[in-house]
């Protein structure tokens, strides 16, 4: 089995391969390709250290399966040359994720669209660990609209973030301006409602892939869905407040029943105690985590929840790699 990781030196990449190994999942030749730039640099991968090599046309030949996390514009260009050489790709980036001919996927919610297709699309972060949380409760009670407003840690950026926040928070400590250079203002200590371009109506980017994205996930095309994305300080975990209103009544008890029994799904909920989900608790771990599940104070048949899941693994890596897993086990990966 020959994998290839497409923008392996980036965080995402980085995190691909360690649940590649995390998962064992049966790699017998791993290729791990970058910019020319990157090229030449060493990633360690079971005890041994891999050689990343600068992406070209024949750098797909013989591979099976192509994870893909290099940006959209290296992923427009090669997609197609990988498929075309044979390989199955999942890609990370926006790149295909509305695509209609692409099947943007969360195996918890809609694996079995994945079979047959050349290209697959990994969907957004924030997007994943919502509908893992949506889609047991939607087959109970019939989802008919969501409100999301995400807290969306630095690490969904890059590394360059990670390293302004680690450095802007010195400084503010220090009593020091930070000064930013990958936001538009400081993140250190402060919450910024601003992820990606805004439209001429004021939605931003971010907030229009978790509208479109959760709409095409759950095939739910006329779900009416309200959001504000917020990057707050924080590494790695991204929160998230939800409201969910079904068509039939849901207990709260019912869908925590539910979701305890939902897979990729883990329950904490016991605010009583000070037991709710954590984004520190969450960082380097695999479920979306579910909590303060209560009624709405506003809304009929509806609930409130808190979700919160590591953007770089659910929301990224771990996703691409159980959509491989998936697909090796129906057998449409050639070995």
């Amino acid at each position: 089995m020959r994998v290839a990781v497409l923008g392996a030196t980036g965080l995402v990449g980085r995190e691909m391969v360690r649940v590649l190994e995390e998962r064992n999942f049966p790699v017998d030749e791993l290729r791990l390709l970058a910019s020319p730039q990157s090229a030449g640099r060493e990633i360690l991968f079971r005890g041994a250290s891999w050689t990343v090599r600068a992406v070209d046309e024949r750098a797909f030949d013989g591979v099976d399966l192509a994870l893909f996390s290099a940006g959209s514009g290296p992923s427009r260009i090669w997609a197609p040359v990988a498929a075309g050489a044979g390989s199955v790709v999942v890609d990370n980036s926006s790149a295909w994720r509305m695509d209609p001919s692409v099947p943007l996927v969360v195996p918890e919610v809609n694996a079995e669209t994945a079979l047959g297709r050349p290209i697959i699309a990994n969907p957004n972060c924030a997007t994943i660990q919502a509908v893992v949380a949506a889609w047991p409760l939607h087959k109970e009670a019939g989802l008919d609209y969501m409100s999301a407003v995400t807290f969306q840690s630095v690490s969904g950026t890059g590394r360059a973030a990670v390293e302004e926040l680690d450095r802007g928070s010195r400084a503010a400590l220090a009593g020091e301006e930070p000064l930013p250079s990958v936001y538009p203002h400081s993140i250190a200590f402060n919450a910024l409602p601003h992820i990606g371009a805004f439209d001429e109506e004021g939605v931003s980017e971010e907030e229009w892939k978790m509208v479109r994205e959760s709409r095409k996930i759950m095939a739910l095309p006329d779900l009416s869905v309200s959001c504000t994305t917020v990057r707050v300080p924080v590494f790695r975990g991204h929160s998230e407040a939800l409201l969910f209103r079904f068509r039939r009544d849901l207990a709260p008890e019912r869908a925590r029943e539910i979701l305890s029994r939902s897979p990729g799904v883990v329950v904490v909920d016991d605010p009583a105690s000070a037991s709710y989900p954590l984004a520190r608790e969450a960082a380097g771990t695999d479920p979306v985590y579910v909590g303060r599940i209560r009624r709405d104070t506003a809304l009929d048949r509806a609930l409130a929840l808190w979700v919160v899941s590591d953007n770089l693994k659910k929301g990224a890596a771990l996703n691409a790699v159980q959509i491989g897993e998936f697909l090796l086990e129906r057998g449409a990966l050639r070995p």
